[in-house]
């Protein structure tokens, strides 16, 4: 029988998850976590590029597994680890950046937009992230990396390096492949339809935790146009056509189902019922989150062996490129 293909991803837990987090990622994942042997990680080493309060990445840590739980990943059939419980993703990463140019990180696009916006906290660990990525997503031979469009250029660089190592040392590594999922919904801002839903800016953003109340509040907030159609247009309704994305995804209705649903309608109707399809596409996965949540004793469980199970394939590669570049062998 043919191995499963291997994929890696993960999200840090810098905030709360995002509804644009589970329709864009987590609810994929789901979806392949029978047909791929999975690894997913919260991504607290890379959290901290930016300044972090300790006591909230701690919970939220925790809370971001109960919720990827909560989704529908079962840690039976999936490695789930918080990254800083496996050293061997550091380790890797300084010998990464050994084969790594400093040009190359230079023209990341993510560091040179991070280093805009946090201009007092341009630091080493900022510039050298790009890194540890290819580090996270190497160490366990990965075959495939769900991402966006937004990471694409990580993974090129993920295959430039781990080639670049391959060269001087054959058959070190996977070289990975960029994986977008056919289902996968890209969620916009409610209040910046042209940008990507994102935590760093919260008024546009819908939580996974979100109260009813604040979700059917933001969705009626949400900026549309000066129209009344319901119709999915990007270029010309950018809100309207995000709604119908979001509504799509929460009902499983296409999108010409969704369209006729508020044919003759006014968007008075359109944003309520797109906000009360979310309260109920999410209130299951609140209330599991929440229940998980206060059995910290399963949760320690399944971290814990999620980091040994990680442990154990990442120290399969790292001997092997230790070996490869000449370190000597700890007894």
């Amino acid at each position: 029988m043919e191995a499963k293909k291997r994929i890696f991803s993960g999200i840090q837990p810098s905030g709360e998850l995002t509804l644009g987090s589970y329709m864009g990622a987590i609810k994929n994942w789901v979806a392949l976590q029978d047909e791929y042997d999975c690894l997913y990680c919260i991504v607290d080493m890379h959290a901290i590029t930016v300044r972090q309060v300790p006591a909230d990445l701690r919970r939220r840590s925790v809370a971001q597994l109960a919720q990827y739980i909560a989704c529908g990943l079962d840690p039976e059939k999936n490695i789930m680890f918080i990254q800083s419980h496996v050293p061997q993703h550091a380790e890797l990463s300084w010998v990464l950046g050994c084969y790594t140019q400093f040009g190359e990180l230079s023209r990341m696009t993510q560091f040179k937009d991070k280093a805009k916006k946090h201009a007092d906290n341009i630091t080493a660990g900022l510039f050298t992230y790009p890194v540890l990525m290819a580090s996270d997503i190497l160490l366990y031979q990965s075959d495939l990396v769900p991402v966006g469009d937004d990471q694409r250029q990580h993974v090129e660089l993920c295959r430039d390096i781990a080639t670049r190592f391959n060269n001087w040392f054959p058959d070190t590594f996977t070289i990975p492949e960029a994986f977008v999922p056919k289902m996968g919904a890209r969620v916009m801002s409610l209040g910046q339809p042209e940008n990507k839903m994102s935590k760093s800016e919260p008024d546009g953003c819908v939580f996974l935790m979100d109260k009813p109340e604040d979700i059917m509040r933001k969705f009626k907030r949400a900026v549309t146009d000066c129209e009344t159609a319901v119709r999915y247009d990007p270029e010309n309704k950018p809100g309207i056509s995000n709604l119908l994305t979001i509504y799509c995804a929460a009902t499983g209705k296409t999108m010409d189902e969704a369209e006729a649903d508020f044919e003759g309608k006014g968007y008075g109707i359109f944003k309520p019922a797109v906000g009360e399809a979310v309260v109920e596409l999410l209130r299951p996965i609140q209330a599991e989150a929440t229940r998980l949540m206060a059995d910290k004793a399963y949760l320690e469980s399944v971290y814990t062996q999620g980091a040994q199970r990680a442990q154990a394939l990442a120290n399969r590669t790292l001997r092997k490129v230790y070996k490869k570049v000449g370190f000597v062998p700890a007894k």
